[in-house]
């Protein structure tokens, strides 16, 4: 198909026996018995092995490409000196080098590792090379509430009684939320501390890799009967650089240095240089080319006589002045300058600028490159609807709810009498209620209870301040206040569910891993006990949880998801669909909340079940997932919830500014794929009518091209992948997915890991050239910040650790628009003028000495020499010239009102061979009239030469700094008289140069001023006509 991505097949039978042929079979001639030196064996090696990319023309041609071909022998039939002689040394050479590749390989390849919890002897017998133990135990590490944690480490023992606790990983996957992680049951259920070095366990764990959010490994210990087996998953780990915000934890080290998720996940930062600077030195190149070629012109044009080596060195030495010198010095102090500016900009205080190389790079931007959480986002969830199918309740209708949570509903009473003998028929004959309509009463208190029940949040209690002691557990007793607590989760979006339902007067008091409880409004407390748990996944969409009303004894199943995914599970209804997209179109989240009430046979039918397949080593998470599927059947539906994700302020003016620029946006993130989905809706990254393309889970080659082949056919659509789908077409189709995402209006990587940030960054700076911006806030964005061409970070709640790592330091992301549209604009196009009339400045006066040296025969004698040299390029010119750093072609607010403006600049249209050509021949046309003018009217001795054409030379120089100015400032003012009154100050002191009697007649002020006028009148009035007849854009606006 036409549409379909270029592939190369795998490589056909016919080629097979083309290849096979030549190394069996004899052909004609004298060369036929070479190939039949080689015997070809392993002839039915797997296809996996063969790369996919080789077509059939690589292997009909590329006979040296033995890497492409299963494995063969070569057997030589010579042998001893011939051997040797004829080939056998080149075969040593390269077996040598293959070994010694092989042991480099191996030092560093990554192993899997046994570490033992005691018994110390086995540790030689079952220890790999590279693991972590010293010379009696393994490394157990003590860590205590708000440490960080040194290294990668199993979690074994708290000190908090449910055995579990809280950390955050803000610097390692940028989400403030805390993780909850859970201790290994064993070492948990331990009597004392010491019984850690008195068992006989050994952990078992994966070699280190890249992914932050898996994680496989087994626990065992052998001194028991039976022994215990435990599954790790990464629940049970703690990754270096993460906080331990609850209680004290003690793990066993596992991967430490560059073997932790970290340090694996960090790149090392590069030396940033700017696209100007790069474009400059090609430019210097060329002028070093010039000045060679004139230098050996000169020469020619002599004849070579005499030593004509010593004259072309005289000539270089004469022309070095081509080469402008000063130019890296000024461009150096005006970048100072531009740092001085952005920091004192008024409009965006708090900006920092921590390098003093790259400001023009603000104004070359193609690509910007933004986290989400705590960039883009608040990351602070406010419950906004509740939509139960017949009535809708709001912000400003809330107090009905508590209105109806007040009033008790009319069918507990009844629920509540029933013993747990006695419970289970009449649960059997509940199973057909949902389709008894209900009152709006008892739909509001199951749909609040459910909120309330199906999540993973867990109160935490503080102590007031000026109370002595630790805060115990919170029990139903004990008398908090609600300023106490406050509520924890891996995601926000269930801390703003729990938080509201708390503003209604249902409270979550209390929590651990076998139970919870609540608060009613009338302060009873419901105790409820957890069976099981099904956390959400990005595969699933949804969470799940099976509670025990300890009072009724019943057991109900919760689940709450995404619509896509809980549409098919509920019950049918007409309104779910249409809900869900009027609250997507208001940007907000939406939550689906159903349940299912079960009995106790069914319950215990389904542990079984589901016990067994947790259990199971192979297709566990298949297994797993059907066994849930089997209760997600005819789930009643209870309630359509929204929740706003808080933007961060002005957000999307910015985000319309920075594509009114012409910039491309890319919002890179480790959050799930929904959230960011929504962000990118709600941010208007993604217009509300514009399509999405959401690039599915694939894990192989063939899926990958599918894939890429289905979103190929699509036009005008933003580009929502997630992290695991990016690593496989990154492996194979690099060029591929690049080509088609950056066709895109915008693309969404959600599930990043660190590496894979700044593995985005760098294929965009590879397959486009294009300047990229990274934005971020966490450590996390630090690889993907150092990657960028410009890193911005954002001092935010995730610290600094952003911000001190970039080029660029705001405190709010609606900086980054006057940052780039105003400071990365002016510091271009200052730069780009600066540096183009520094070197006019250089070539004019080469000029001038090439003149005169062709007028004299072309000796090799300097026109100016001593002080005229130095002052030239110092006081007499440096301070106008340095105050184009001031300049500007329009005011900063009609640049962020025209952001349009910005598009030209990545055209590189400011600085280019083009307006290097016009500047030499302006350098050309002025440096000519100067000398011929000064020598044709010169009287009767050369020291009149010198004074009519430096002094010419002079004011031509501070007139061209006005010819270029395009918005006056004091300081320019102040830098033209200046110099201008240190040259004529100077005159009375240079008797050596200038004849003070000559400089102060008539004839000399006429001279010069003739000169001069002609020189420059005529580019005055090419600018007049250009102004006029093609006006630049931003002269358009101005008038």
């Amino acid at each position: 198909m036409a549409d379909q991505i270029p592939l190369y097949p795998v490589r056909s039978a016919t080629a097979s026996r083309k290849r096979a042929a030549y190394y069996s079979a004899a052909g004609p001639g004298p060369g036929a018995e070479r190939p039949s030196r080689y015997q070809l064996e392993d002839e039915s090696a797997p296809l996996d092995e063969m790369p996919l990319m080789m077509s059939e023309e690589g292997f009909e041609n590329d006979e040296s490409d033995y890497h492409t071909l299963p494995r063969a022998r070569v057997t030589r039939r010579r042998g001893g000196l011939e051997w040797f002689v004829c080939g056998g040394w080149r075969l040593l050479c390269t077996s040598c080098c293959d070994w010694l590749i092989n042991i480099c390989r191996r030092k560093r390849e990554l192993k899997a590792r046994t570490v033992w919890l005691g018994c110390p002897e086995k540790c030689e017998e079952k220890h790999p090379r590279n693991s972590i133990k010293n010379q009696k135990y393994n490394i157990f590490t003590f860590i205590p509430g708000n440490q960080r944690i040194p290294s990668d480490m199993v979690f074994l023992r708290t000190s908090e009684k449910a055995g579990s606790c809280f950390i955050r990983t803000d610097q390692l996957d940028g989400e403030t939320d805390w993780k909850l992680k859970v201790a290994v049951s064993c070492t948990q259920r331990l009597p004392a501390l010491g019984d850690l070095f008195s068992i006989s366990a050994y952990v078992y764990a994966q070699k280190p890799q890249l992914d932050i959010h898996s994680f496989e490994g087994t626990f065992t210990r052998e001194d028991s009967e039976p022994p215990i087996h435990e599954s790790l998953s990464i629940e049970n780990t703690l990754w270096a650089g993460t906080v331990v915000a609850s209680g004290t934890v003690i793990g066993v080290v596992i991967y430490t240095g560059k073997e932790t998720r970290s340090v694996m996940n960090t790149s090392n930062p590069k030396n940033k240089v700017g696209l100007l600077d790069l474009e400059l030195n090609h430019l210097t190149k060329a002028l070093f080319v010039a000045l060679v070629a004139l230098s050996v012109v000169m020469v020619t044009l002599q004849g070579f006589v005499g030593s004509w080596c010593r004259n072309l060195f005289r000539f270089l030495l004469l022309f070095s002045y081509i080469i402008p010198i000063s130019l890296r010095v000024n461009l150096d102090m005006g970048k100072a300058a531009y740092g001085w500016m952005i920091m004192k900009d008024e409009s965006i205080p708090g900006t920092v600028v921590r390098t003093s190389t790259i400001p023009e790079e603000l104004g070359r931007l193609v690509y910007l490159l933004t986290d989400k959480t705590g960039t883009l986002t608040q990351n602070e969830m406010v419950f906004k609807r509740l939509h139960l199918g017949t009535v809708s309740y709001g912000a400003d209708t809330m107090d009905e709810i508590q209105n109806h949570l007040m009033n008790p509903c009319p069918q507990a009473p009844s629920q509540a009498s029933g013993n747990s003998a006695s419970s289970a028929p009449p649960r059997k004959a509940q199973a057909p209620a949902p389709k008894v309509r209900k009152s709006v009463r008892g739909r509001v208190h199951d749909a609040v209870k459910a909120i309330a029940l199906c999540h993973n949040v867990s109160p935490v209690y503080e102590p007031r301040a000026g109370v002595g002691g630790e805060a115990e557990r919170p029990e139903a007793d004990q008398a908090f206040s609600d300023w106490d607590r406050s509520y924890q989760a891996a995601s926000p979006d269930e801390v703003a569910l729990v938080q509201w339902t708390e503003s209604v007067g249902l409270t979550l008091v209390s929590r651990d891993l076998a139970s919870m409880q609540l608060r009613t409004p009338s302060g009873q407390i419901q105790t409820y006990s957890v069976l099981q748990m099904f956390p959400f996944t990005s595969e699933s969409k949804r969470m799940g949880i099976i509670v025990r009303d300890e009072s009724t004894a019943e057991i109900t199943f919760y689940m709450k998801g995404a619509d896509v995914a809980m549409s098919t599970i509920v019950q049918y209804n007409d309104w779910l669909e249409e809900e869900c997209g009027n609250m997507a179109r208001e940007g907000l989240r939406t939550l689906v909340v159903a349940k299912r009430a079960l009995t106790e046979e069914q319950y215990q039918d389904f542990e079984s079940r589901y016990s067994q397949a947790k259990l199971s080593l192979h297709d566990r998470a298949l297994k797993v997932a059907a066994v849930i599927e089997s209760l997600e059947r005819e789930m009643e539906l209870l309630c359509l919830t929204g929740v706003e994700d808080q933007l961060q302020a002005d957000v999307r003016p910015t985000l319309e500014m920075l594509r009114n620029a012409g910039i491309k946006i890319w919002m890179l993130t480790g959050d799930k794929l929904e959230t960011a989905t929504c962000i990118a809706k709600s941010s208007h990254l993604v217009s509300r009518t514009q399509d999405i393309h959401v690039f599915r889970p694939v894990t192989t080659r063939g899926e990958a091209h599918l894939e890429l082949n289905a979103f190929r056919r699509k036009h005008d659509c933003a580009l929502v992948i997630p992290g695991d789908s990016l690593e496989v077409c990154l492996k194979y189709y690099e060029h591929e997915l690049a080509e088609l995402a950056c066709q895109c209006p915008a693309v969404v990587c959600c599930r990043c890991s660190p590496t894979q940030k700044a593995r985005v960054v760098k294929l965009l700076q590879r397959h486009t050239g294009r300047r990229t911006c990274a934005v971020g806030d966490g450590g996390n964005d630090v690889s993907m910040i150092q990657a960028a061409d410009c890193g911005i970070g954002i001092e935010g709640k995730e610290g600094k650790q952003a911000s001190l790592a970039a080029d660029f330091s705001i405190t709010q992301f609606r900086h980054i628009g006057r940052l780039l549209m105003v400071h990365g604009r002016s510091s271009y196009k200052r730069s780009a003028a600066l540096g183009q009339f520094v070197m006019h400045r250089g070539l004019i006066i080469s000029t001038m000495q090439a003149v005169f040296s062709s007028v004299f025969y072309f000796a090799s004698v300097p026109l100016y020499q001593g002080f005229l040299m130095v002052g030239y390029a110092t006081i007499y010119t440096m301070f106008p010239v340095f105050s184009l750093v001031l300049d500007q072609d329009v005011k900063p607010e009609m640049a962020m009102l025209y952001p349009e403006l910005y598009k030209d600049l990545t055209k590189g249209r400011s600085l280019s061979f083009k307006t290097f050509l016009v500047w030499v021949l302006i350098s050309i046309y002025q440096g000519g009239i100067l000398m011929y003018g000064a020598l044709l009217l010169f009287e009767s001795e050369f020291v009149h030469v010198l004074a009519i054409s430096f002094t010419a030379l002079i004011l031509t120089e501070l007139l061209m700094v006005a010819l270029t100015v395009r918005t006056w400032h004091w300081l320019m003012v102040v830098a033209e008289v200046l110099s201008l009154g240190c040259y004529v100050a100077s005159l009375a002191f240079l008797n050596e140069y200038f004849d003070v009697a000559f400089i102060t007649t008539v004839t000399f002020v006429w001279k010069v001023s003739a000169i001069t006028m002609v020189s420059c009148l005529p580019l005055y009035v090419l600018k007049y006509l250009r102004r006029k007849l093609s006006p630049p854009s931003y002269c358009k606006l101005t008038s």
